[in-house]
């Protein structure tokens, strides 16, 4: 199967994506839009370069807050979930669980109950118009320290919306390690919240064990330190927990791959890990999932039959109930029987 040929078919296979942020599902005009709007002039392509020039995660994740510093009123979000409606139809994705990071937003000043109800309005529009589902996690934040994620969790608990289903620890890892996160983590564990944790993206396997361990996380993000440690390797395994891995993301960022052909998600499918594979931040790392599944194929020498094992893990690996999850398996397996 050439490219062309490839991407034409696996558009029609129906597929999740778990490890995505819905702000860095944006188009460049929303941003140029958004520019304008708040500055009265145009955002030029001197600045635009500027924007998405950085060599690791922690340069990423300043774009990342200067794009969210875009936004001047909750309104803006309707740019937001347009996008990411697109984003899903282009790429076949059927189910999303998403993450949204309301740290920056709060602190200028926005009110979340009305972000509530703007994104429970667009989630339903997404699933009016299109049948999709997507639902949405919290990410308590470790950028801005321990206070701020409690604070967090306690806006969440408080404003409950239809699609929300749990919190997520995102951020710089480096600087926030997810044993750091343990009191947020475990009032989530009680009050039944699903819990997902950003580790092993930028820190050695340690960070899995703790986000594990303390955290309660049912899935990991990215997680590619974890071939670091055969004991981690096996524990994921055999226990089945879902790695998120977002290989274009990985290989940006260059902290432990520099490039595509030596990500070791080969390794950790090889050994038993239920990869499911995501783009984390499409906007900022010029890649879809379509382009994703792509770079397995072409790049690491994935085969139909396991890229169609990773997708049937995408929904395996989420929140759905079981009977949704058989429903959605049976339509993969009948639409790559032949």
């Amino acid at each position: 199967m050439d490219k062309s040929e490839f991407y034409k078919f696996f558009k029609t296979i129906p597929k999740a994506e778990l490890h995505i942020h819905i702000e860095a599902v944006m188009s460049r005009d929303t941003i140029k839009k958004l520019y304008l709007k708040k500055n009265g002039s145009e955002f030029s392509d001197e600045e635009m370069k500027k924007l998405f020039s950085y060599s690791d995660l922690n340069g990423f994740i300043a774009a990342f807050l200067q794009v969210q510093d875009l936004f001047t009123e909750v309104s803006d979000f309707d740019f937001v979930f347009e996008d990411l409606k697109n984003y899903l139809l282009r790429n076949g994705i059927v189910h999303c669980e998403a993450f949204f990071a309301p740290s920056a937003f709060i602190k200028k000043g926005f009110d979340y109950t009305e972000m509530t109800k703007n994104f429970e309005k667009n989630l339903k529009k997404i699933k009016d118009e299109t049948g999709i589902t997507v639902w949405l996690l919290g990410d308590v934040s470790r950028t801005f320290g321990l206070e701020n994620a409690e604070n967090n969790y306690k806006m969440f608990k408080a404003n409950p919306f239809e699609g929300f289903i749990g919190i997520g620890l995102g951020g710089a890892e480096s600087k926030g390690p997810s044993k750091d996160f343990g009191p947020v983590f475990e009032k989530a564990f009680k009050d039944s919240y699903h819990a997902v944790a950003h580790a092993g993206e930028d820190v050695g396997p340690e960070s899995i064990w703790d986000a594990l361990k303390i955290c309660h996380a049912q899935r990991i993000g990215h997680g590619i330190t974890s071939v670091q440690d055969s004991d981690l390797v096996k524990y994921l395994a055999d226990s089945k927990i879902p790695v998120e891995v977002a290989p274009t993301s990985n290989v940006f960022t260059k902290k432990y791959v520099s490039k595509m052909s030596e990500h070791p998600v080969r390794e950790m499918f090889d050994k038993g890990i239920a990869v499911t594979i995501a783009t984390d931040d499409p906007l900022f790392f010029g890649v879809e999932l379509l382009d994703e599944y792509w770079n397995l194929h072409s790049e690491l020498r994935f085969t139909e039959e396991e890229i169609k094992q990773i997708i049937l893990n995408s929904f395996d690996d989420s929140f759905l109930p079981e009977e949704e999850k058989s429903a959605f398996k049976k339509s993969v397996e009948e639409a790559m029987k032949d």
